[in-house]
């Protein structure tokens, strides 16, 4: 069952209003039930039962992702004129949190493709880009975003990847590091500098074919968690790029790289809510049939302030990662909404995913249950799409910014 090509309309059946800052909350329309719906059952019948197996030999869901662009979930922000679903950013949120309950490696290679692949092309590409590298990027192929360097991850100004013209094509030389769906992926969005001297307004985006003379892949890295996801290294050895396939306009890669990473925070928030989720489903379950004392575990104080702890700081982080998607579809600029909801969400899936362990015990620290791989996965959504570090000066910026106005 596909998705249908229309927008999502939001309810106005349960509305709140923050004052003085224009924002409206609302529940979840029917349409988003019915594809939280669609997620969570693919979710339950085809990545829970494979993902421990997927972890553990880091192994890419080959005929999972498939499914998943037939269902129209490789294009959820992309027009329908694309082939895409053309939703809007809160079902993309949706979505990604039901994936990344069954499996957060197969949530991060969705997440990845739609908000920094598929997305941007739809934004920022012209129309040639987009029948070349959008369309048949909606339902089978993936792409993926080759933006960081070995010596410049928060510090995209400190890029050496260089794009010289020569002729109608520029000439790349450099190193991508930490590209995810890197040996999957059919295109990429690679950033690189036309002027080193100009930091960040020398950089520009290109979107380029995989393969393409001149560049080869590093080595898959053997990260601690989300091992379905591949990560490599891209090695540009003088790969020539025609003129038409920069992105927007020559020094615009630095700003389009940040307005769209904006969207990328949604879904890895998205992607720790599944992560925590999961987590906490684990540890009810099992506190309800784990006895000590003569009672089952659930009746243990210590037991029951963990699991209250745990809720609420899951349910909080998904209303803020919610808000922050609808507010990515209603204003221009939403740094301070979007960092908040990825520090708030990967903070409480790390604190929730410990906490499960701490119900199980010993067992919580087995392959046999899942919450130690939940643990792993979750580490990595405090880091990737811009350190928490960085979160919270960008959320302090903004609010001295708005406090100054």
């Amino acid at each position: 069952m596909a998705l249908k090509n229309s927008c999502y309309i939001l309810t106005e059946t349960v509305k709140f209003v923050i004052p003085n800052r224009g924002f409206s909350f609302h529940t979840l329309s029917k349409e988003h039930l019915a594809l939280q719906k669609i997620c969570r059952d693919f979710s339950e019948k085809h990545l829970k039962p494979i993902a421990a197996r997927l972890d553990k030999k880091h192994e890419f869901p080959v005929k999972e992702i498939e499914t998943l662009g037939q269902l129209g979930l490789l294009s959820i922000n992309v027009k329908g004129k694309y082939g895409g679903s053309d939703q809007n950013t809160l079902g993309l949120a949706v979505a990604v949190e039901e994936i990344a309950k069954g499996c957060g490696g197969t949530g991060a290679i969705v997440s990845i493709h739609n908000c920094l692949y598929a997305n941007l092309l739809d934004r920022f590409g012209n129309e040639k880009q987009k029948e070349t590298f959008l369309k048949p990027f909606t339902k089978e192929n993936l792409g993926c975003f080759a933006l960081s360097e070995p010596d410049a991850g928060s510090d995209v100004g400190a890029m050496s990847a260089t794009a010289s013209l020569d002729g109608d094509k520029y000439i790349l030389n450099g190193i991508k590091s930490w590209v995810t769906n890197g040996t999957q992926a059919k295109a990429a969005v690679v950033f690189a500098t036309v002027n080193k001297n100009l930091k960040h307004k020398g950089i520009t985006a290109f979107v380029i074919p995989i393969p393409i003379a001149g560049l080869s892949m590093g080595k898959l890295e053997d990260k601690l968690g989300i091992r379905a996801s591949p990560t490599c290294t891209y090695i540009f050895d003088h790969v020539q790029v025609p003129k038409e396939n920069v992105i927007g306009n020559v020094g615009e890669g630095f700003i389009i790289a940040m307005k769209q990473l904006e969207k990328a925070r949604v879904g890895i928030a998205s992607q720790a809510l599944g992560i925590a989720q999961a987590s906490l489903e684990v540890a009810v379950k099992y506190a309800a049939q784990r006895k000590a004392f003569g009672q089952p575990i659930n009746q243990l104080q210590a037991v029951k302030l963990r699991l209250a702890e745990m809720a609420t700081r899951l349910e909080a982080a998904r209303l803020i990662v919610w808000r922050a998607a609808i507010m990515c579809d209603e204003q221009e600029r939403t740094t301070k909404y979007t960092s908040m909801a990825k520090l708030v969400a990967s903070e409480a899936a790390t604190f929730v995913s410990h906490e499960a362990i701490q119900v199980l015990g010993g067992m919580g620290y087995v392959s046999d249950m899942p919450v130690e791989r939940h643990y792993r996965d979750a580490r990595i959504t405090e880091i990737y799409a811009g350190v928490n570090d960085v979160q919270k000066l960008l959320i302090a910026d903004a609010i001295i910014k708005e406090y100054e106005d």
